[in-house]
């Protein structure tokens, strides 16, 4: 009896005893994986990526904004019998010289652009007020004698500047950095104007005269700007551009009392430059 309950039992293999454990906890492990997964909180899902703004479609808008004019005038007086030609040439000298004039500019565009990856191109006509008026007043001079004075006046104004131009740039998203240069337009009135105190014996007795002309002028523009699409429809731009024209001409007659003449020619040329900020509402 006492061997019975005295002899030692046998010791468990530890594979066994690992076994046990394993299979005793595994169901415990398992429920509070799986518990510990059903608190989490789901993960929100990614927000999609704003689309880039695509810059193709036409528009139309409005701008302002000041324009500055310039130019360069010369004055000619033909041999007659009211100036000798001495006196024409002293004449022809002091009327020439140059001006600026400045002045508030706005209108309206229209366009198109085209967009290929991040480059963009189009087409832009614009129609804008324009009233500038560019003076040139000689310094005070004498005829030849020393004691006769005269004044030549010579001017230029316009009324108007359109352009039609290609346009081209680097888009990125809403920004657009663009160069433009194309055909310019305006119409242009020359007024030159002569007056002197002169009497005998210099001549028979004070000559006045006068020269006009006006011209539509064509003549070439370039620049360059920069767009922001603040919305899908809406836009902002500033751009500056500088613009060059041809020459106008004026001819008339200086004469005085005793019929005596000169034909007096003046010329211009016209540059302008352009500030100007605008919107555009796009299709």
């Amino acid at each position: 009896m006492s061997n019975f309950f005295t002899k030692a039992r046998p010791r468990p293999h530890p594979l066994v005893l690992a076994a046990s454990l394993f299979a005793a906890t595994m169901p415990l492990a398992c429920g509070s994986t799986a518990a510990a997964a059903a608190d989490m909180p789901m993960k929100a899902a990614a927000a999609p990526a704003p689309a880039v703004y695509n810059w193709t479609g036409c528009y139309v808008g409005a701008n302002g904004g000041g324009a500055a004019s310039s130019s360069n005038f010369t004055t000619t007086v033909d041999p007659g019998s009211h100036l000798t030609p001495a006196n024409a040439s002293i004449v022809s000298g002091d009327g020439t010289g140059s001006m600026n004039s400045s002045n508030f500019l706005g209108g309206g565009q229209a366009g198109c652009n085209w967009q290929s990856g991040t480059l963009v191109y189009g087409l832009e006509g614009d129609l804008d007020y324009f009233h500038s008026k560019s003076q040139f007043i000689n310094p005070f001079d004498t005829l030849s004698d020393g004691v006769t004075p005269f004044i030549v006046t010579q001017s230029l104004t316009t009324d108007f500047l359109a352009t039609v131009r290609p346009r081209i740039g680097i888009a990125a998203d809403r920004n657009l950095a663009y160069i433009t240069g194309g055909v310019a337009f305006t119409s242009a009135s020359h007024t030159q104007t002569y007056a002197d105190t002169a009497g005998p014996p210099l001549a028979p007795a004070a000559g006045t005269g006068s020269a006009t002309g006006s011209k539509f002028l064509t003549g070439w523009t370039a620049g360059a700007g920069w767009e922001y699409a603040w919305t899908d429809h809406w836009t902002f731009k500033a751009e500056y551009l500088f613009a060059m024209f041809g020459t106008i001409n004026a001819s008339g007659v200086i004469t005085d009392a005793g019929g005596e003449t000169n034909p007096p020619h003046g010329s211009a040329d016209l540059t302008m430059q352009i500030i100007r900020a605008g919107v555009n509402y796009k299709f």
